[in-house]
């Protein structure tokens, strides 16, 4: 009975593994004498005598060794889910894109580092303007991370824009995904405070004085909003492609600018039902957004994308570029 009594007031899941070695080797003993002891009985007990034991010893056995739920462990910080976060970990829009195809980068800008809130550095791509400037353009990447491709895209923004600073920032730390599955599980694990921290960062690496606007696409088309909402007075413009839109309308009421969104109708990740409630709130909050739809897939506007659309996304960086020229003269 004390073998019972004792695993009833402490689970035997709540041993540290050091402890369970020594436990099991005590058991281990114990219960080959427990079978040697009965194996004794069964040659000099009557027969009623033997069932009784042997009823016992198997209630002994099973409630000692009945298994007990684990307890959730407490975690050690308490870190908090970004709005894609559980996409990240869905095989289907995991499926909706397929790994990029190989490019290189080999043009103009920098990896440069910079404080954030949360006490560690973070890193970006820089492409300084030629002049002095006080516009900026915050890039953001694609649940990829800033691969080469988004590189390429902020040059091809800064030869555009003219007179702009532009920091397309590394909101993963340095990890780069090359497939679904591993873009997908960097996504997920990315706490949403660091993501904010590294936003924050850039915000205040542009300087107090700046004139921002942001674009971004998939992952970084939510976070593009987000910079938007974090930026306070300075932002300038926001740009989202494809992102999963902010939901909540007392956070949209904070906006200090519109935004525009490019998004696509064959998108199964974002689908036009979650672009519709996004203007619906838009509305609600009392602030402008414009929508452009594009029969298209998710990631259309990525060259590296299989799915890419030529067509599509040549249209969509020129609605883009105007709006930004705009913003930022």
């Amino acid at each position: 009975m004390f073998i019972v009594l004792f695993f009833q007031i402490i689970p035997f899941q709540s041993f540290p593994s050091e402890g369970r070695r020594y436990l099991f080797g005590f058991l281990n003993d114990f219960l080959q004498f427990w079978l040697k002891y009965m194996l004794l009985q069964l040659i000099t007990l009557s027969r009623s005598k033997m069932k009784k034991l042997i009823l016992v010893g198997a209630m002994l056995a099973l409630q000692a060794f009945t298994p007990r739920p684990l307890e959730a462990p407490i975690p050690l910080c308490q870190t908090s889910e970004h709005d894609m976060a559980m996409l990240g970990a869905d095989p289907a829009f995991q499926n909706l894109h397929e790994a990029p195809l190989p490019y290189h980068y080999a043009g103009k800008g920098e990896m440069i580092t910079f404080p954030t809130p949360d006490g560690k550095p973070a890193s970006a791509f820089f492409i300084k303007s030629a002049k002095k400037s006080d516009k900026w353009l915050l890039v953001y990447q694609e649940w990829w991370g800033l691969n080469d491709h988004i590189k390429k895209e902020a040059e091809t923004f800064y030869n555009d824009l003219g007179n702009v600073n532009v920091l397309a920032l590394d909101m993963y730390d340095g990890q780069v995904g090359t497939t679904p599955q591993e873009a997908g599980k960097i996504m997920q694990s990315t706490p949403k405070e660091r993501l904010e921290a590294i936003m924050k960062g850039g915000i205040a690496y542009a300087g107090e004085k700046a004139k921002i606007a942001s674009v971004g696409w998939c992952f970084g088309g939510m976070l593009s909003l987000q910079s938007a909402l974090l930026e306070g007075k300075q932002a300038a413009g926001c740009v989202m492609y494809y992102g999963r839109p902010e939901q909540d309308v007392e956070k949209l009421k904070t906006l200090n600018v519109d935004v525009l969104g490019i998004f696509g109708s064959q998108d199964q990740g974002i689908p036009p039902a979650t672009v519709a409630k996004f203007e619906e709130n838009m509305k609600a909050a009392g602030k402008q957004v414009t929508i452009k739809m594009y029969d298209a897939a998710h990631g259309f506007a990525n060259p590296s994308n299989p799915k890419h659309d030529p067509t599509a996304t040549a249209d969509a960086y020129k609605n883009a570029l105007g709006y930004l020229k705009k913003k930022l003269s």
